[in-house]
């Protein structure tokens, strides 16, 4: 059986070393007091120079035995051996002898504390040889008695002592580790808030911010253009941008009031399933090709939070073909049925020549991570890469629950 865990003890403070020193002396000197009491009563057994001998001699390794308690912290062993040699030649050592026993003690290692015990059954012997005065004449079995209950109510004194320290530094620990645990989930919290924001702000204005670098780019590059077809094109961004704006106003206000309970206006209800032929018009309003093919089946009744991921995936593939393969036809298929699962497939064959650095809309590049998370927080997944046809497809499923 291993021994229990020991806790190193909390330093002592000025006044605690002071206060135990203090009743080391007091206890040392009641205890010296009661010596030369039993010496100056016993005169036949002790002449009168002998006996100024052991009271001077007990006195002094009385004192000795305070300055080696207070190394009972950094020595325990060797402090208590020293400590219990001490007390065979003076009877104030018991005192710091005492001190030092629970110090030890507070260990709780009986293989320390038996064999200090069977020690100690000796000092009485050695004693009595230095002080034939002492025990004043009382049965031997009685000094013993005596002498191992203190030194039982020593040993408990300080397994309790133990005891107390390892329940606190237990409870410092767990109060620790919560507290670490605690701060951890705030900082995961936060780390999910901002990616949320991030997720949300990409796919609300990407797809108008597109639509506008897109026309606005072609303004620069084209100077064929008719007047009307210029005010046509500026009439876009201009009408792009205040969807933009009025977009990232809502982003905001439900980002600062996530419980709609503030006092700004209530936001747009968020898209579902039914408002993807409309992103579509739009993107084909905006100069793309794109062919939806809605295959699901009639009044299907689709979740509102599958829908909207659906939509997300859609906006975020448009605008992917837009900035990558302006242009070039885009069809958008969309599969399923109840109790199965929802489909959705985006094909567009890949441009034969890259979009210069020019044209190409910089983007942050967590468009199709963003989607790969919505995909697998709805329990679904999402592929997306070219093939062999030089084709650039994304594959996406959810569940669709019956």
């Amino acid at each position: 059986m291993l021994p229990p865990p020991f806790v190193p003890p909390p330093p002592l403070s000025a006044w605690s070393r002071t206060w135990r020193v203090l009743v080391a002396l007091v206890v040392g000197a009641i205890v010296w007091g009661v010596i030369a009491l039993e010496v100056d009563a016993a005169p036949e057994v002790i002449s009168p120079d002998r006996a100024v001998v052991i009271l001077a001699l007990d006195a002094v390794v009385g004192l000795l035995g305070i300055g080696l308690m207070l190394l009972r912290r950094r020595f325990r062993i060797p402090v208590v051996l020293a400590l219990t040699a001490l007390t065979c030649v003076s009877s104030s050592v018991v005192a710091p002898w005492s001190v030092a026993v629970v110090s030890l003690a507070t260990r709780r290692r009986w293989r320390e504390v038996v064999p200090l015990g069977l020690l100690s059954l000796l000092v009485p012997a050695v004693y009595a040889r230095v002080n034939p005065a002492s025990g004043n004449g009382a049965p031997w079995w009685v000094t013993y008695a005596l002498g191992l209950l203190a030194y039982g109510i020593l040993v408990m004194i300080g397994f309790y002592v133990g005891a107390r320290r390892e329940l606190l530094a237990g409870l410092q620990l767990r109060a620790e580790t919560a507290e670490r645990e605690q701060s951890l989930r705030v900082t995961q919290a936060r780390e999910q808030e901002r990616t949320r924001i991030a997720r949300e702000m990409h796919d609300v204005l990407a797809h108008r911010i597109s639509l506008v670098a897109m026309h606005a780019g072609a303004l620069t590059y084209r100077d064929d253009l008719t007047r009307d077809e210029t005010r046509v094109a500026a009439g876009i961004i201009q009408d792009g941008a205040h969807q933009a704006l009025t977009d990232l106003r809502e982003v905001l206000g439900v980002l600062r009031d996530p419980t709609g309970d503030g006092d700004a206006s209530p936001p747009r209800p968020q898209p579902t399933l039914r408002d993807v032929p409309a992103l579509v018009a739009e993107a084909v309003e905006g100069g793309m090709r794109v062919r939806l093919d809605d295959e699901l089946p009639p009044e299907a009744d689709v979740p509102a939070a599958t829908g909207r991921t659906i939509y997300r995936m859609v906006q975020e593939a448009l605008t992917n073909a837009r900035k990558h393969a302006p242009g070039i036809p885009v069809s958008v298929r969309l599969t399923g049925s109840p109790g199965d699962r929802l489909a959705l497939e985006v094909r567009n064959r890949l441009p034969v020549r890259m979009p210069v650095a020019a044209e190409v809309v910089p983007g942050a590049g967590m468009g199709l991570t963003g989607l790969a998370e919505r995909a697998a927080l709805a329990d679904g997944g999402l592929e997306h890469g070219p093939t062999e046809e030089r084709e650039f497809v994304l594959r996406a499923w959810l569940p669709w629950a019956s």
